[in-house]
């Protein structure tokens, strides 16, 4: 069973006490997400009696007493077990961080949370993208890639997936593996400020380029600079949660490139971008539907507190039927 529940004023709304053991969706638009169809799926697969799943939404770096309720719902509320969060996980943690008995270590070194679990009276936040991305990526990217091009990685957006991405990154580098060169814009400079100085944090020798780009044209200017088969990802919500792409019609992928779009739903325009470069540019396109899986199984193990693998019979079980819910 899903529900979805609007948030048209943030903070106004009074939450009623879940009646079956509940998973929360907190989002811009949930109702529109596959999760809505494949988690009552998931849920009689993996023995879950009676869940649910809720939507909330708000909106992008809404008030923070809104989310301030939402965490407060989940906090006091017997059967509310926890969430699932996307696109607020900044904006959430900056508001709430006062209402967690505990943060994981990537929740604190990244300021951010993806996940909402409760156990022994105790609201824990996790920042479990450093860990899905790092699925998500070596799922498609082959072999020693890097080694073997020399490629670089653009990443469009700086908000929580590319704050996760580049933290997982920066701990594959001590083993080597890694871009050439990281190149990061977005459309404001505190942002971008922010993760550059999340960065300096943390030991490492990656060679990461920062850039205000207010408008799509500085992103294409900047793609224009990348090396033959380097990553490009919108990671900005755009082609989703708001209409549009990072980049202009004008835009040139890098020969032999990636294009990786986190979104997997809405109308891709950053998708549509490459497609038609396919051929001429030699592209490989992704969108973010194997995000989706690792993002969500990582989710669902922890609110629920059960072993769901990354691999596996099992893994691909639920994968198949989220195929089907797609």
């Amino acid at each position: 069973m899903s529900t979805n529940i609007l948030e048209t004023n943030a903070g106004s709304n009074i939450y009623p006490p879940a009646k079956a053991p509940t998973i929360y969706f907190i989002g811009v638009t949930t109702g529109k997400s596959s999760i809505m169809r494949v988690f009552p799926e998931w849920a009689a697969y993996l023995g879950l009696k009676d869940a649910v799943i809720k939507g909330v939404d708000f909106k992008p770096h809404d008030e923070p007493a809104g989310y301030r309720v939402i965490v407060e719902h989940i906090k006091a509320d017997e059967l509310s077990l926890g969430a699932l969060v996307t696109t607020h996980k900044i904006d959430l943690l900056k508001a709430c961080r006062d209402m967690f008995d505990v943060l994981d270590p990537h929740a604190q070194l990244t300021g951010e949370i993806s996940c909402i679990s409760k156990r022994f009276g105790k609201l824990i936040g996790h920042a479990k993208d450093p860990i899905t991305s790092g699925f998500a990526l070596d799922a498609f990217l082959p072999l020693n890639y890097w080694e073997k091009t020399g490629a670089d990685m653009f990443v469009i957006g700086a908000g929580g997936s590319t704050t996760a991405l580049t933290c997982h990154l920066i701990g594959k580098d001590m083993n080597g593996g890694v871009p050439g060169k990281i190149y990061i814009s977005n459309r404001s400079l505190p942002r971008l400020q922010e993760l550059e100085s999340l960065h300096n944090k943390i030991p490492h020798k990656i060679e990461f380029e920062y850039h205000h780009a207010p408008r799509p044209d500085q992103n294409d200017a900047i793609m224009a600079r990348l090396k033959p088969y380097s990553l490009v990802i919108n990671a900005t919500g755009l082609g989703k949660d708001a209409p549009g792409s990072p980049l202009t019609g004008n835009s040139l992928f890098p020969m032999n490139g990636i294009a990786w779009d986190f979104n997997y739903r809405g109308d891709l325009v950053f998708i549509d971008q490459a497609q038609a470069q396919q051929a001429s540019r030699n592209l490989t396109i992704k969108d973010g539907w194997i995000y989706f899986i690792h993002g969500w199984t990582r989710v669902v193990a922890e609110v629920f507190n059960i072993d769901i693998p990354v691999k596996g019979p099992r893994f691909n079980d639920l994968s198949e039927i989220a195929k089907n819910g797609r």
